[in-house]
Protein backbone atom coordinates (compact mmCIF):
# COMPACT_ATOMS: atom_id res chain seq x y z
CA UNK A 1 0.00 0.00 0.00
CA UNK A 2 1.51 3.58 -0.93
CA UNK A 3 1.98 6.07 1.29
CA UNK A 4 -1.04 7.77 0.69
CA UNK A 5 -3.28 5.16 0.76
CA UNK A 6 -2.38 4.32 4.12
CA UNK A 7 -2.55 7.89 5.45
CA UNK A 8 -6.36 7.65 3.81
CA UNK A 9 -6.89 4.74 5.56
CA UNK A 10 -5.77 5.76 9.26
CA UNK A 11 -8.02 8.82 8.78
CA UNK A 12 -10.97 6.85 7.59
CA UNK A 13 -12.25 5.01 10.90
CA UNK A 14 -11.42 8.77 12.88
CA UNK A 15 -13.46 10.95 9.92
CA UNK A 16 -16.40 7.86 9.99
CA UNK A 17 -16.58 7.62 13.65
CA UNK A 18 -16.94 11.62 14.00
CA UNK A 19 -19.29 12.10 11.33
CA UNK A 20 -16.98 14.39 9.07
CA UNK A 21 -16.25 14.60 5.54
CA UNK A 22 -12.75 13.91 4.09
CA UNK A 23 -11.56 15.94 4.05
CA UNK A 24 -12.58 19.10 6.46
CA UNK A 25 -12.28 22.21 4.57
CA UNK A 26 -11.36 25.97 6.51
CA UNK A 27 -11.11 29.60 5.84
CA UNK A 28 -8.20 31.14 7.48
CA UNK A 29 -9.56 34.80 8.77
CA UNK A 30 -6.62 36.32 10.67
CA UNK A 31 -4.99 40.38 10.36
CA UNK A 32 -1.33 39.29 9.82
CA UNK A 33 -0.19 37.45 7.17
CA UNK A 34 2.55 35.49 8.76
CA UNK A 35 -0.23 33.96 11.44
CA UNK A 36 -2.33 32.62 8.17
CA UNK A 37 0.77 31.29 7.36
CA UNK A 38 1.61 29.76 9.96
CA UNK A 39 -1.67 28.43 10.39
CA UNK A 40 -2.13 27.09 7.00
CA UNK A 41 1.26 24.98 7.93
CA UNK A 42 0.43 23.62 11.02
CA UNK A 43 -3.13 22.30 9.16
CA UNK A 44 -2.25 21.47 5.94
CA UNK A 45 0.27 18.76 7.71
CA UNK A 46 -2.62 16.83 8.41
CA UNK A 47 -4.30 14.58 5.01
CA UNK A 48 -7.54 15.23 6.26
CA UNK A 49 -7.57 18.91 6.41
CA UNK A 50 -7.99 21.11 3.59
CA UNK A 51 -7.33 25.49 3.72
CA UNK A 52 -9.68 26.47 1.12
CA UNK A 53 -8.44 30.30 1.14
CA UNK A 54 -7.53 33.37 3.91
CA UNK A 55 -8.47 37.05 4.26
CA UNK A 56 -7.35 39.80 7.04
CA UNK A 57 -10.67 41.73 6.78
CA UNK A 58 -13.40 40.91 8.39
CA UNK A 59 -16.25 42.08 5.53
CA UNK A 60 -14.25 40.02 3.55
CA UNK A 61 -14.10 36.97 5.58
CA UNK A 62 -18.38 36.72 5.32
CA UNK A 63 -17.95 37.04 1.28
CA UNK A 64 -15.26 34.24 1.28
CA UNK A 65 -17.65 32.27 3.29
CA UNK A 66 -20.63 32.85 1.72
CA UNK A 67 -18.64 31.48 -1.76
CA UNK A 68 -16.57 28.58 -0.63
CA UNK A 69 -18.76 27.39 2.06
CA UNK A 70 -16.33 26.12 4.27
CA UNK A 71 -16.85 23.46 7.00
CA UNK A 72 -14.83 25.66 9.43
CA UNK A 73 -14.11 29.25 9.67
CA UNK A 74 -10.73 30.01 12.07
CA UNK A 75 -10.95 33.86 13.02
CA UNK A 76 -9.28 36.30 15.13
CA UNK A 77 -11.55 38.82 17.53
CA UNK A 78 -9.65 41.74 16.09
CA UNK A 79 -10.26 42.23 12.28
CA UNK A 80 -9.92 45.41 10.15
CA UNK A 81 -13.37 46.03 8.53
CA UNK A 82 -15.82 43.74 11.16
CA UNK A 83 -14.41 42.51 14.06
CA UNK A 84 -14.52 38.73 14.46
CA UNK A 85 -17.19 38.33 16.72
CA UNK A 86 -19.96 40.44 14.55
CA UNK A 87 -18.01 38.06 11.04
CA UNK A 88 -19.02 34.83 13.18
CA UNK A 89 -22.52 36.23 14.33
CA UNK A 90 -23.36 37.13 10.39
CA UNK A 91 -21.69 33.81 9.09
CA UNK A 92 -23.68 31.47 11.50
CA UNK A 93 -26.72 33.42 10.47
CA UNK A 94 -25.77 33.04 7.10
CA UNK A 95 -24.01 29.91 6.49
CA UNK A 96 -25.14 27.74 8.94
CA UNK A 97 -23.34 25.04 8.20
CA UNK A 98 -20.05 26.55 8.46
CA UNK A 99 -18.69 26.41 11.85
CA UNK A 100 -17.05 29.41 13.69
CA UNK A 101 -13.83 28.88 15.68
CA UNK A 102 -12.31 31.83 17.08
CA UNK A 103 -8.21 31.94 17.55
CA UNK A 104 -7.14 34.70 19.69
CA UNK A 105 -4.97 36.18 22.10
CA UNK A 106 -7.64 37.69 23.98
CA UNK A 107 -8.71 35.90 27.20
CA UNK A 108 -11.76 38.30 28.73
CA UNK A 109 -14.61 36.15 29.50
CA UNK A 110 -16.76 38.97 27.96
CA UNK A 111 -15.22 38.11 24.63
CA UNK A 112 -15.92 34.04 25.27
CA UNK A 113 -19.74 34.72 26.26
CA UNK A 114 -20.12 37.20 23.16
CA UNK A 115 -18.23 35.10 20.03
CA UNK A 116 -20.93 31.76 22.43
CA UNK A 117 -23.47 34.39 21.95
CA UNK A 118 -23.20 35.16 18.37
CA UNK A 119 -22.84 30.64 17.98
CA UNK A 120 -19.09 30.50 17.68
CA UNK A 121 -18.67 26.40 17.96
CA UNK A 122 -14.72 27.06 19.62
CA UNK A 123 -12.50 29.63 21.21
CA UNK A 124 -9.29 29.01 21.42
CA UNK A 125 -5.66 30.88 22.52
CA UNK A 126 -3.32 31.25 20.28
CA UNK A 127 -0.77 30.28 23.33
CA UNK A 128 -2.33 26.82 23.38
CA UNK A 129 0.11 23.42 22.38
CA UNK A 130 -0.22 23.96 18.56
CA UNK A 131 -0.59 20.18 18.68
CA UNK A 132 -3.85 20.19 19.31
CA UNK A 133 -5.25 22.67 16.88
CA UNK A 134 -5.77 19.83 14.12
CA UNK A 135 -7.84 18.19 17.12
CA UNK A 136 -10.21 21.39 18.07
CA UNK A 137 -10.66 22.08 14.48
CA UNK A 138 -11.94 18.43 13.71
CA UNK A 139 -14.47 19.04 17.29
CA UNK A 140 -15.47 22.33 15.87
CA UNK A 141 -16.72 20.81 12.25
CA UNK A 142 -18.37 17.44 13.97
CA UNK A 143 -20.29 20.52 16.04
CA UNK A 144 -18.65 19.93 18.95
CA UNK A 145 -17.75 22.79 21.80
CA UNK A 146 -14.09 23.24 22.28
CA UNK A 147 -12.71 25.71 24.86
CA UNK A 148 -9.04 26.33 25.74
CA UNK A 149 -8.61 24.66 29.28
CA UNK A 150 -8.10 27.87 31.26
CA UNK A 151 -10.92 29.59 29.51
CA UNK A 152 -13.75 26.69 30.44
CA UNK A 153 -12.56 26.85 33.88
CA UNK A 154 -13.16 30.48 34.79
CA UNK A 155 -16.55 30.22 32.84
CA UNK A 156 -17.45 27.33 35.10
CA UNK A 157 -16.30 29.57 38.17
CA UNK A 158 -18.55 32.91 37.06
CA UNK A 159 -22.01 33.63 36.86
CA UNK A 160 -23.80 34.42 33.69
CA UNK A 161 -22.99 37.66 32.14
CA UNK A 162 -25.96 37.87 30.37
CA UNK A 163 -28.34 41.16 30.89
CA UNK A 164 -31.30 40.38 33.83
CA UNK A 165 -34.98 39.22 31.90
CA UNK A 166 -36.06 42.02 30.86
CA UNK A 167 -33.49 44.59 29.82
CA UNK A 168 -33.11 45.16 26.14
CA UNK A 169 -29.75 44.75 24.73
CA UNK A 170 -29.83 48.13 22.42
CA UNK A 171 -26.92 46.29 20.17
CA UNK A 172 -29.05 43.96 18.76
CA UNK A 173 -31.82 46.76 17.70
CA UNK A 174 -29.18 47.65 15.09
CA UNK A 175 -29.53 46.21 11.41
CA UNK A 176 -26.43 44.22 9.89
CA UNK A 177 -25.63 47.57 7.99
CA UNK A 178 -25.72 49.67 11.14
CA UNK A 179 -23.64 46.92 13.00
CA UNK A 180 -20.73 47.57 10.01
CA UNK A 181 -20.70 51.05 10.07
CA UNK A 182 -20.50 51.11 13.61
CA UNK A 183 -17.45 48.93 13.55
CA UNK A 184 -15.90 50.61 10.83
CA UNK A 185 -16.45 54.00 12.55
CA UNK A 186 -15.28 52.68 15.98
CA UNK A 187 -11.94 52.43 13.86
CA UNK A 188 -11.74 55.90 13.16
CA UNK A 189 -12.21 55.23 9.28
CA UNK A 190 -14.41 58.23 7.37
CA UNK A 191 -17.57 58.36 5.52
CA UNK A 192 -15.94 58.02 2.29
CA UNK A 193 -13.55 55.17 3.51
CA UNK A 194 -16.64 53.48 4.98
CA UNK A 195 -18.72 53.89 1.80
CA UNK A 196 -16.37 52.31 0.07
CA UNK A 197 -15.15 49.29 2.05
CA UNK A 198 -19.55 48.70 2.07
CA UNK A 199 -20.15 49.76 -1.39
CA UNK A 200 -22.68 51.73 -0.35
CA UNK A 201 -22.61 56.20 -0.71
CA UNK A 202 -21.53 58.77 1.78
CA UNK A 203 -24.69 59.79 2.31
CA UNK A 204 -26.13 56.38 3.16
CA UNK A 205 -23.38 55.81 5.86
CA UNK A 206 -24.07 58.72 7.05
CA UNK A 207 -27.42 58.06 7.50
CA UNK A 208 -26.71 54.54 9.01
CA UNK A 209 -24.48 55.85 11.43
CA UNK A 210 -27.31 58.92 12.61
CA UNK A 211 -29.34 55.95 12.93
CA UNK A 212 -26.76 53.29 15.13
CA UNK A 213 -25.76 56.58 17.61
CA UNK A 214 -29.78 57.24 18.14
CA UNK A 215 -30.62 53.70 19.36
CA UNK A 216 -27.53 53.26 21.12
CA UNK A 217 -27.80 56.64 23.08
CA UNK A 218 -24.47 57.82 21.86
CA UNK A 219 -23.99 61.57 21.05
CA UNK A 220 -19.97 61.76 20.08
CA UNK A 221 -16.65 59.83 18.69
CA UNK A 222 -15.48 59.73 21.88
CA UNK A 223 -19.06 58.06 23.49
CA UNK A 224 -18.88 55.69 20.39
CA UNK A 225 -15.38 54.53 21.09
CA UNK A 226 -16.05 53.79 24.65
CA UNK A 227 -19.17 52.24 23.66
CA UNK A 228 -16.87 49.95 20.89
CA UNK A 229 -14.00 48.75 24.02
CA UNK A 230 -17.44 47.87 26.42
CA UNK A 231 -18.92 46.12 23.77
CA UNK A 232 -15.47 43.98 22.62
CA UNK A 233 -15.76 45.62 19.03
CA UNK A 234 -12.28 47.48 19.68
CA UNK A 235 -10.21 45.33 21.98
CA UNK A 236 -9.26 46.85 25.60
CA UNK A 237 -5.75 45.11 25.38
CA UNK A 238 -4.38 47.58 22.00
Amino acid sequence: MCSAQRCCASVAPYVKEKGLPLPVTILLAHRYPLVREGLKTVLGSHKDLRVLGETGNGLDAITLVERLRPDVLIVDVRMPGLSGLEVTRQVCQRVPRTRVMVLSTYTHVAYVLEARRHGATGYVLKDDDVSELAERVRDVAAGRLTLSTSLAERLIAIQSHRAPPGVRDLYETLTTREREVLHLAAEGRTSTEMAAALGISPRTVETHRIHLMQKLGLRTQTELIRYALSRGILPMEM
